[in-house]
């Protein structure tokens, strides 16, 4: 959504919501041309923002600080990717239509637009899939380019979600020969069809129950504390089958997820 029909939703201007951006309460998407377009996410954080002001009287910058301490917000500040964008751009410069990317791909022309508008997110096994006819990886979705810190802090690192149940937080980027990750998944949460890339791979759970499937013949049920190795090349699928969300690191290497 264009900035002037968010604002006519949420029933401020144009220049408030501008003033909430600059504030980091919302980080809306950029078209190439730099127009402002907004998610129906940001949508409902901008109201819950306009509601506490006019409940408790709170100024903009209080706002920010209760809703990131309410964890309404993740973290202001963080960089959240948007792989749509990103496919998009690979499309246009290679001078493809959607329905020649569908082909390929096995993933309808709908869904792929809806993608690119950010209107629609993607199991981790597509996007997988679609950013392998790109002959890129899902790092290359985080936009880390350009950037290669040697300390990352929690609300420097670089957001993924791919669905509303899977997050990804990127805990290093640059010249590294491991990609490491923070993955938090929900209940019910999962990759969705089996996938696979060049490399090796490392997990341990921090929180919660992970399952996860490695290439149909072998199945696990990982508690907090358990470790997991195997090849990337192997197919594979995973889930959270608890009632509370799985927290656990997740190391690639080399960086071909």
């Amino acid at each position: 959504m264009r900035i002037s029909e968010v604002a006519r939703r949420v029933g401020i201007s144009s220049s408030a919501l501008r003033a909430w951006e600059a504030l980091g309460l919302v980080t809306p998407l950029r078209t190439q041309s730099r127009y402002r377009l907004y998610t129906e996410a940001d949508v409902r954080l901008l109201q819950r923002a306009i509601f506490l002001r006019r409940a408790r009287g709170l100024n903009p910058a209080a706002i920010v600080h209760v809703l990131k301490r309410q964890g309404v917000v993740s973290a202001v500040g963080e960089t959240q990717a948007h792989p749509g964008q990103r496919f998009r751009r690979l499309r246009t410069r290679r001078g493809l239509s959607l329905a020649q990317v569908a082909r390929a791909t096995g993933v309808s022309v709908g869904f792929l637009s809806s993608l690119e508008r950010g209107q629609m997110r993607s199991s981790i096994a597509t996007l997988r899939r679609i950013a392998r006819f790109y002959r890129t990886n899902i790092l290359s979705l985080f936009e880390t380019a350009g950037e290669h810190p040697r300390l990352v802090r929690p609300a420097q690192r670089k957001i993924l979600e791919t669905t509303p149940d899977v997050r990804m937080e990127l805990l290093a980027w640059g010249n590294t020969a491991m990609e490491p990750h923070l993955f938090r998944v929900k209940p019910g949460g999962g990759s969705g069809e089996s996938y696979s890339h060049e490399g090796e791979e490392f997990l341990h759970i921090l929180r919660g129950d992970f399952e996860i499937w490695l290439d149909r013949k072998e199945h696990y049920l990982l508690k907090p504390g358990d470790s997991l190795y195997f090849e990337s090349s192997t197919p594979h699928r995973w889930r959270n089958p608890g009632r509370k969300e799985t927290w656990l690191l997740w190391i690639n290497t080399p960086p071909t997820f």
